[in-house]
């Protein structure tokens, strides 16, 4: 069993911006939500921090807040970016195999949300809100590796949804 811990000294990656728009090249124009994102390795924990903004829903007429199909949608672009950052960067021993070409093949086939459980506390703003993504654990059984993953968004005037996510990575 791997984990998402590594004896690596800590670490902090700014929004790569050539690599945000790589991995945000499989969405839809008007459904790239997230503008930014750091990520750090603090003792031994992958997480980042992203800006996000949903000017108008793909889906459905405004509704005034952060919904929960965006809530999907804005943790893919947030798990994606992270794992490319992390294979980028060498980051995590969950990912030390892995070249970018790896990861471009992998991205949208092998990699799953198996779990997904959020919990919307007071309504987000979706035209301007932050988003928080940490991996809790790793493990790794043959060709899958599985991420425990937990997320926050929260906007200015005190929005916020918590979440956990269980992603399956396949042919890892």
């Amino acid at each position: 069993m791997e984990t998402a811990t590594s004896p690596a000294p800590d670490v902090e990656h700014p929004t790569d911006t050539a690599l945000l728009t790589d991995v945000l090249r499989c969405y839809k124009p008007h459904c790239r939500y997230l503008r930014s994102m750091t990520v750090r390795v603090t003792e031994g924990r992958l997480t980042g921090r992203g800006e996000l903004r949903i000017p108008e829903s793909c889906y459905i007429d405004d509704t005034g807040h952060l919904n929960a199909v965006e809530v999907n949608i804005c943790y893919n672009q947030m798990l994606y970016y992270v794992i490319a950052a992390a294979v980028e960067w060498n980051l995590t021993p969950a990912f030390a195999r892995w070249t970018m070409d790896d990861y471009w093949a992998k991205q949208l086939p092998d990699i799953l949300i198996a779990r997904m459980q959020s919990s919307f506390l007071r309504p987000i703003d979706p035209r301007s809100f932050h988003g928080e993504f940490e991996v809790l654990r790793s493990t790794r059984l043959k060709d899958m590796l599985t991420l425990e993953t937990a997320f926050r968004y929260g906007d200015d005037a005190g929005g916020r949804c918590d979440g956990r996510v269980r992603v399956a990575i396949t042919n890892a």
